[in-house]
């Protein structure tokens, strides 16, 4: 009984680093989120050295499971999909936290580049991020790139379209990978 106790507790102790060694090469766990779809899991590289506000707020939303369940609400072939309203889900909502300053910098924004959603005022982004399907340089210098796609593409390329889209495909778990189970 003794070695199943003892078995048991170092499946459990070694679950975070089995699910972390699952991970590209290079990663940070603690700077890397894993949003699951219905279509497969896609893996995101937080930039936190480009937008650290952001990404801690990413981090924190994910950790607080805001992300489970929210809607891909806008997502239009050849340019983005958007999600990250846990509030309405329909685009218009946002966090319970205030409202993150822009982090600007000189990375593009191209196929698989992660940025934060925000309103006209570049000082709006909240909790809403969008996954690039290609290239968009009229994007550049003008919204925070927080991160980028590093394995799953395929399952964002297969998210259903609309602006809204009906019956939305859905972000099914989020997590950071230092925390996945």
């Amino acid at each position: 009984m003794h070695r199943i106790v003892l078995v048991a507790a170092a499946l459990i102790c070694a679950a975070p680093a089995v699910a972390q060694q699952r991970l590209p090469a290079g990663l940070d766990p603690q700077n890397t989120v894993l949003l699951d779809t219905s279509y497969g899991r896609v893996v995101i590289k937080l930039r936190s050295d480009l937008a650290p506000k952001h990404a801690e707020r990413i981090k924190l939303l994910t950790r607080e499971k805001f992300y489970d369940n929210v809607p891909f609400h806008r997502v239009i072939d050849g340019f983005m999909a958007q999600t990250g309203d846990g509030e309405r889900g329909n685009g218009t909502g946002k966090s319970k936290y205030p409202n993150v300053p822009a982090e600007f910098s000189n990375v593009p924004f191209k196929r698989g580049t992660v940025g934060m959603a925000r309103a006209s005022d570049p000082n709006t982004a909240n909790s809403q991020f969008f996954i690039m399907f290609a290239e968009g340089s009229f994007l550049n210098g003008k919204y925070t790139v927080i991160g980028e796609v590093v394995s799953g593409m395929e399952a964002v390329d297969k998210i259903k379209r609309g602006e809204p889209v009906p019956n939305p495909d859905r972000i099914v778990r989020m997590q950071v990978a230092a925390d996945a189970k």
